[in-house]
């Protein structure tokens, strides 16, 4: 049922007509592949994206997340109004099966739609968690032991054997008035947080996994960046978190010119992430029109990159340029 990504173009298109990589749910049901070579060499990762800005990428028998939110409880974000006290909760049964059994948890920021699983899911996997130092707090408050937990800050680059993740500072997206939800950090252990505004954005992260003898595949959790901090990056995949407003000037060239123009970019973060994993994924009006303007605005400013609309816990394989 893999689905692999080369160089040929694929079937699609978005509500506005922009051409796209997307894989048709029949195509995912019958294992069919949308077509094209690998383009290089896949190195054995499968990648499945799991919502939001969330992936399990499964490399030979190692699972690494990235920014597992799987409970997907309703806040009224997307079915105002919008709930700031909403309790957090994990859905156990829900999300039993969909992690696997993780060895990493790559943690952007704090924010719930990024972090809230992630302690019920370290805790029961003794995955290791990395993130910032709000992160490390924060995970503290729920109980993870401190020898779990591996602050990071941006520059480091740490060996896995058949991986590396680059750790790169990035940058939160802003809102309409140029700000965020929940900003701060934790610079000590706080109260276990109970609702969603009591976790914090705290910093935000960015990571760039390469798979040896694979693909390089780069992870944002939010829509904003340093362009300095992303030079000589040059991924081969980058999953790219659509802007929710204007705020951020020229978004998309300036990110894919940071990047290098990469082979391949799979928008995430543009579903209605408070509701099941079913496919095709469920997209409100309002972020459709920000989908597709994204789209458009990577064809124009990088045309020879393909883009992936991804489905919901579809395997992927990426090829390395």
């Amino acid at each position: 049922m893999d689905v692999t990504i080369g160089r040929r173009g694929f079937l699609g298109a978005t509500a506005a007509g922009v051409a796209v990589t997307a894989l048709p749910a029949t195509a995912a049901a019958h294992g069919g592949s949308t077509g094209g070579s690998t383009g290089g060499r896949t190195g054995g990762a499968v990648f499945r994206w799991l919502g939001c800005a969330g992936w399990r990428v499964d490399i030979g028998a190692t699972t690494v997340l990235v920014d597992p939110f799987l409970s997907r409880f309703s806040t009224g974000l997307f079915s105002p109004p919008f709930n700031p006290a909403t309790p957090l909760t994990v859905d156990e049964e829900r999300i039993a099966d969909l992690p696997g059994d993780p060895a990493s948890i790559l943690v952007t920021h704090t924010h719930w739609d990024h972090f809230a699983d992630v302690p019920h899911l370290a805790a029961a996997s003794g995955a290791r968690v990395f993130g910032t130092l709000t992160t490390y707090h924060v995970g503290q408050a729920f109980g993870l032991p401190e020898a779990q937990l591996s602050p990071v800050k941006g520059g480091e680059v740490l060996d896995f054997g058949d991986h590396t993740v680059e750790v790169v500072a990035a940058l939160h997206s802003r809102n309409a008035g140029y700000s965020m939800a929940f900003p701060g950090v934790r610079h000590a252990v706080p109260p276990r947080p109970a609702t969603i505004a009591d976790l914090p954005e705290g910093d935000t992260l960015a990571y760039l996994l390469r798979v040896r003898g694979g693909p390089s595949v780069f992870f944002m959790g939010a829509s904003d960046f340093v362009e300095r901090d992303l030079a000589g990056l040059a991924p081969d995949v980058a999953m790219v978190a659509v802007p929710s407003t204007d705020a951020t000037a020229d978004y998309a060239p300036r990110l894919l010119a940071a990047l290098d123009h990469p082979r391949t970019v799979v928008p995430v973060h543009w579903d209605d992430f408070e509701t099941e994993l079913r496919n095709p994924p469920p997209v409100v009006p309002r972020d459709r029109e920000r989908l597709d303007a994204f789209v458009r605005a990577v064809r124009a400013a990088s045309p020879r990159t393909r883009v992936l609309l991804p489905e919901y816990l579809t395997p992927y394989r990426f090829g390395a340029r």
